[in-house]
């Protein structure tokens, strides 16, 4: 089988389940090949729908969960956006298929900063990735209409919540052990309100500390 024709298969399956609201995040999952951000051991694997090893302790999410996360977000074409969590670019490509403006990315792990850049600027995605501690966003570039966590932690960083919008959408799996996907809403007092989106699993955010 071809990778588009695995890649269609994967997003049919991911529609009939009824979980994607939007017609234009399972669009975007069929535009973005993912096997061109999987190791080359992985390639067997690329549109199983999974998380995979891409090296230094990290994963590349199921696509069902990029596209849960995706989805939450509720994207407008000219909302900026910023991404905590780069790893191999997958997500930001994704995201980038939605929105008009670049995407901002912050990755902890250097090599993986820099290996996302390389692939993102190779396949012409707009997503510009910085090497940094994601707890401090990307001040630089804020306001942000949205951003999600693709790490979770104890609780969404106040330096994240600053640089987002009123109104605008956080997305973040919370908790160590036990986790729950938050989906969070900024208020104009700088308060959240929140929602849980169920149990998931992800590898936990470090930062320049640890």
């Amino acid at each position: 089988m071809t990778h588009d024709a695995a890649r269609n298969r994967l997003v049919d399956g991911l529609e009939r389940s009824g979980r994607i609201e939007s017609e234009a995040v399972l669009e975007a999952l069929r535009s973005v090949p993912r096997h061109e951000f999987v190791p080359d051991d992985q390639q067997e694997h690329a549109y199983h729908d999974r998380p995979l090893p891409i090296g230094h302790g990290q994963t590349i999410s199921a696509p069902h969960m990029v596209a849960i996360m995706t989805d939450a977000l509720g994207l407008a074409p000219d909302d900026g956006v910023l991404e905590i969590g780069t790893g191999c670019g997958y997500h930001a490509a994704v995201v980038a298929e939605l929105v008009e403006r670049p995407v901002s990315s912050v990755e902890l792990i250097e090599p993986l900063a820099a290996a996302a850049q390389q692939q993102l600027d190779r396949l012409g995605y707009d997503v510009r990735v910085k090497h940094g501690d994601g707890h401090d966003g990307w001040p630089e570039h804020e306001p942000y209409d949205a951003a999600y966590l693709t790490c979770a932690t104890a609780e969404i960083p106040e330096g994240i919540i600053d640089q987002v919008t009123t109104g605008g959408t956080i997305v973040a799996p919370i908790g160590s052990t036990a986790q729950e996907l938050i989906i969070a809403r900024k208020r104009a007092d700088g308060t959240l309100t929140r929602s849980s989106d169920g149990a998931v699993r992800f590898v936990q955010m470090q930062s320049e500390e640890n």
